[in-house]
Formats: structure tokens, C-alpha cells, sequence
């Protein structure tokens, strides 16, 4: 078990040997740590879940959906999006015992604690390995921002307020009311 000390730059191989469930991610070469999510975060990826869930069935469209779990970049970076999809046809390339490479959908959940990483540091590292579309959700200004990856770089798809549904590109049909999602 890896124990953090002072130390300027972690690999991959230092981060799994951290203890499961301990509350870091590697962004950057740098182990970040931070609190559990507080409860309303928790009820936005409940509810978050339920409705992908429910769409997902209703279509008939497999995939794995998954909250706080490796996804392992590089040897750098090893992230634990709030919430992520990846499409029934690439799970078997991906999931490894965790997810090695880019998922098709990333999403994260704002907090005072870690806006700085989702908004820049971890947005740039879904941009250069792909993830096709990263939503981040903030609860406190009740909006949403849709990044979809074109030519290999970021655009902003879509900006939703509270009362405005969100539009997901890569699962066409899928949207979710951000009212139902912050109430």
C-alpha cells in the first residue's frame, strides 16, 4: 500500500497502489485528494443514473454506465468521472477491472473543491484522448455545458440553464431535463 508523502510526480503504478476506495485521483502527475461527494451531488448522479438508465432500456441499447471509477489515460492520469458511458461495443476494448482509455461520455458535477480540475486540467486530458462528449454539471448555477469533440478539440455544443433540457449527441434521442436533475 502506497503511502502519500511528499514526493513531485506519481505514475499510474503509485496511484493502484493506493488502498481501495481511497479518495484520489492522478491529474497531472499529482495525487489530488479530495472529500466524499456531499448528498446533493449523490442525488444528482441517482438521478442522473435512473434516467439513462430508464432511457437505455427503453431503446434497447446496451452500454456500461458507471459512477467513481478508474479511468486510466495514461501513465499520468488515472480519473474518477462522476459518471460515465461506454458504448456496448467498445466494452470489452475498454474495461479492464477498470476502464483503460477514453469512455465515450464523461460526465462531472461541480464543487467548490474540484472546479478547477473538471474545468481545465481534467477537460484538456478527455480532449486529447478522445472522449467524444464531456458534460459538466453545476449544481449551484443549475446549468450544464456540452462539450462535443470535433477535428480532435473541444466545441461547446450546447449551454443549458435549470429549466432547459440537455441534448446528448452521441446517444441520439437521449436528453434529460436539468429541473428534474438540480430539484
Amino acid at each position: 500500500m502506497l503511502t502519500v508523502e511528499n514526493k513531485k510526480k506519481y505514475t499510474v503504478d503509485d496511484y493502484l497502489m493506493l488502498e481501495e476506495g481511497a479518495p484520489f485521483q492522478l491529474i497531472n502527475n499529482e495525487l489530488i485528494m479530495s472529500p466524499s461527494p456531499n448528498p446533493f451531488h449523490q442525488e444528482i448522479v441517482v438521478r442522473l443514473s435512473k434516467i439513462m438508465l430508464t432511457f437505455l432500456e427503453d431503446e434497447q441499447i446496451g452500454g456500461y454506465l458507471a459512477g467513481s471509477m478508474d479511468v486510466v489515460f495514461d501513465e499520468n492520469n488515472v480519473f474518477q468521472p462522476d459518471f460515465l458511458y461506454v458504448r456496448d461495443d467498445r466494452i470489452a476494448e475498454l474495461i479492464k477491472g477498470r476502464i483503460i482509455g477514453a469512455p465515450d461520455i464523461t460526465i462531472e458535477i461541480l464543487s467548490p473543491t474540484n472546479a478547477y480540475y473538471d474545468l481545465i486540467q481534467k477537460k484538456e486530458v478527455y480532449e486529447k484522448y478522445g472522449v467524444k462528449e464531456y458534460i459538466i454539471l453545476d449544481p449551484i448555477a443549475k446549468n450544464a455545458h456540452l462539450y462535443a469533440l470535433k477535428d480532435g478539440i473541444y466545441y461547446l455544443h450546447q449551454k443549458a440553464q435549470n429549466n432547459e433540457l440537455l441534448h446528448s449527441l452521441i446517444l441520439q434521442g437521449f436528453s434529460f431535463d436539468l429541473n428534474y436533475l438540480f430539484k
